[in-house]
């Protein structure tokens, strides 16, 4: 392995690191020690790929974000309806909790104030993102009548998305998917699915 792959690869090391740190316990709650400790290395190792915690926050939520970018590109890709690409929408964020793992960006939104500036910006974009994305299905399922809603499709956009987040916490606080699965069948059907 070259040098510059080699940088590349201990970079994703460190970002994967930090990605489990963050959906497990929190971003307040690890820091470089923690990393450096789990690759064996030194934390200045750390800082020569991120050079901050929050250049490092900001990559995190800046790969999340072209994760799921590609995930809404692959449910619009692969075709269905309103309902079926919503449904699909919420399997991710099951397929999230089933790794005992919590969304990294709602996360990131508990810890919201106390995080850097660029940081919350980036975490705004991937927020938006999804409520673009939804706001766009839920307008389609409504004008070809397969999915059902009063009021504008971007605070139903809100109202899902604020609803998966909140019932992945409760579903953690009580272990298992259960609690999950009994929200999101709630929250499909309130749309007609």
């Amino acid at each position: 392995m070259d040098q510059k792959t080699d940088q590349v690869h201990t970079s994703q090391q460190i970002l994967d690191i930090a990605q489990r740190l963050v959906q497990t316990r929190g971003f307040n709650a690890f820091s470089y020690a923690d990393i450096a400790s789990e690759l064996k290395v030194s934390k200045a190792s750390l800082h020569y790929h991120f050079a901050s915690k929050a250049e490092l926050g900001i990559k995190l939520i800046e790969r999340y974000e072209a994760g799921m970018e590609r995930a809404l590109h692959e449910i619009d890709a692969s075709g269905g309806g309103a309902a079926t690409k919503l449904r699909r929408y919420v399997n991710i964020y099951l397929s999230v909790l089933a790794d005992e793992r919590m969304c990294l960006c709602g996360m990131l939104a508990a810890e919201y104030v106390t995080l850097p500036k660029a940081m919350q910006t980036a975490l705004d974009s991937f927020f938006a993102l999804n409520e673009r994305w939804l706001a766009a299905i839920l307008e389609d399922g409504r004008t070809g009548g397969t999915l059902q809603f009063k009021g504008k499709a971007s605070e139903a956009a809100d109202y899902v998305i604020g609803s998966l987040e909140g019932s992945m916490m409760m579903a953690r606080s009580h272990g298992g998917t259960e609690r999950f699965d009994a929200a999101s069948r709630r929250l499909l059907a309130e749309f007609g699915i």
